[in-house]
């Protein structure tokens, strides 16, 4: 299908391929990147770039240290030309379907090492029985998240991630609470475990996740004095630590039974408050109708969807 468009005295048939070249350089600042992903050849990227800035009367694209950066009137067209190609995919829906059980589509999904291990068990599972084909790629949330979502790199984020509520859908999956751990035979630990004891033993301390944080604040709001014992970047060895060790551990809920049952641990009741999270999935409205996409969301939702106190779906303004 074709877009006309009369610019000037220079008149072409704007093919929408060349849109996706134009949203896709965009995105990527990169001739390389943009070939690898429409899976093109570099030689055929840059002669639809020729032909759009034929078609625009200007550069759009300039090589810098940077890679190749838009000129001022690339930023004036790129929503337009984004609105076009999410209008033709709207159109295209009726055809638009998904057959996971013969696909060989690859997904991306953003998530926290706690879901590597909460989640992405029962996700692979269910793609073994059900989608075989179908294979996943896990990312580390970062600052770069919002953009590779919005660019179609990545497909979906997990986690409790503040940050993406803005302008991206979101459905709450599940709630968490926080439990601490320690091994079966601390000496110091009985029946009950108490602020005093909290304070009184040396801790371990987790400092990924978004989490983290309220952990953090909750123990300077109440004024109590953790001492931290070994911190770790992850949950890579916690166990390990735990089972050799009288150091405590204090986890959102769904990381810690986790480990607590594949480990022998004992898990015990926080005895400070601490404020719960929302475990959400968050994508970005330009997959909001891929068949694909609609596919991965329903099963992480059957999966993972829980009674939640923030039963929320829809896109944040």
């Amino acid at each position: 299908m074709k877009v006309s468009k009369k610019l000037s005295a220079n008149s072409e048939i704007l093919d929408l391929r060349l849109l996706r070249v134009f949203e896709q350089m965009y995105a990527t600042r990169s001739v390389t990147r943009t070939a690898e992903r429409l899976s093109q050849t570099q030689p055929t990227i840059s002669i639809a770039l020729g032909r759009l800035r034929t078609v625009f009367l200007d550069p759009l694209f300039v090589r810098t240290p940077m890679g190749m950066q838009p000129t001022p009137r690339a930023d004036a067209l790129i929503s337009t030309v984004q609105e076009v190609l999410q209008g033709m995919q709207r159109l295209s829906l009726e055809n638009d379907n998904f057959d996971s059980t013969n696909s060989r589509r690859a997904f991306r999904i953003f998530m926290t090492d706690a879901s590597h291990i909460t989640l992405m068990p029962q996700l692979v599972g269910h793609l073994h029985s059900f989608a075989p084909g179908v294979t996943l790629e896990a990312s580390t949330i970062g600052s770069n998240m919002p953009m590779e979502l919005q660019a179609g790199e990545a497909d979906l984020a997990l986690g409790y991630i503040p940050s993406l509520e803005a302008g991206f859908y979101q459905q709450a999956l599940f709630d968490q609470d926080w439990i601490c751990l320690c091994r079966h035979d601390h000496p110091r630990v009985g029946l009950t475990f108490d602020i005093s004891c909290y304070e009184a033993e040396e801790h371990v301390g987790i400092v990924s996740g978004t989490g983290h944080a309220l952990l953090e604040n909750a123990v300077y709001q109440s004024g109590l004095k953790r001492r931290i014992r070994v911190q770790l970047p992850g949950f890579l060895g916690l166990s390990a630590i735990l089972a050799t060790s009288d150091l405590i551990a204090t986890l959102p809920r769904s990381i810690g039974e986790t480990i607590a049952k594949s480990a022998g641990l004992r898990t015990l009741s926080c005895p400070i408050t601490i404020a719960g999270f929302t475990v959400c999935q968050y994508w970005h409205k330009r997959a909001h109708h891929s068949a694909s996409h609609r596919w991965l969301r329903a099963i992480c939702a059957k999966l993972f969807l829980h009674s939640s106190r923030f039963p929320y779906h829809g896109l944040r303004p």
